[in-house]
C-alpha cells in the first residue's frame, strides 16, 4: 500500500486558505502526484457577547463579536519529491499547517 500524507490547514482568513489550498493542487498536477480534497470541514463559530454599558446602568444593549475558523483537509500521495516540495511553499502567517504520514 503507498504511503500518504494528510495535510490540516487551519485559518481565520478564508482567503488566504483558499490561496494555499490552490498552491498544494497546483504544486500536486505539475508533479503528476494523486490529491484528494481540499475537503472543508465544519467551520468553528466563536462568539463573544458583552454589555455596551461599563457601569450596568442604562438600556441593555450588547456588542456581539464572532471568530471564524476555517479548516480545510487534503489527502496527497507522499513520495520524498512531493514532500520536499511541500515543505518549499510559503505558507503566511496566519495559516496554520499539519502534515502526517498514513499507510
Amino acid at each position: 500500500m503507498p504511503q500518504a500524507a494528510r495535510i490540516k490547514l487551519t485559518s481565520t482568513n478564508l482567503a488566504t486558505l483558499e490561496g494555499v489550498c490552490t498552491e498544494i493542487k497546483g504544486m500536486t498536477e505539475k508533479s503528476g502526484i494523486k490529491l484528494k480534497g481540499p475537503h472543508p470541514l465544519p467551520t468553528k463559530k466563536l462568539k463573544v457577547v458583552t454589555r455596551k454599558s461599563p457601569c450596568g446602568q442604562g438600556t441593555n444593549t450588547y456588542d456581539k463579536y464572532e471568530m471564524r475558523i476555517h479548516r480545510r483537509v487534503i489527502d496527497v500521495g507522499a513520495d520524498d519529491r512531493a514532500i520536499r516540495q511541500l515543505m518549499r511553499l510559503k505558507i503566511p502567517d496566519d495559516v496554520y499547517i499539519e502534515v502526517s504520514l498514513t499507510q
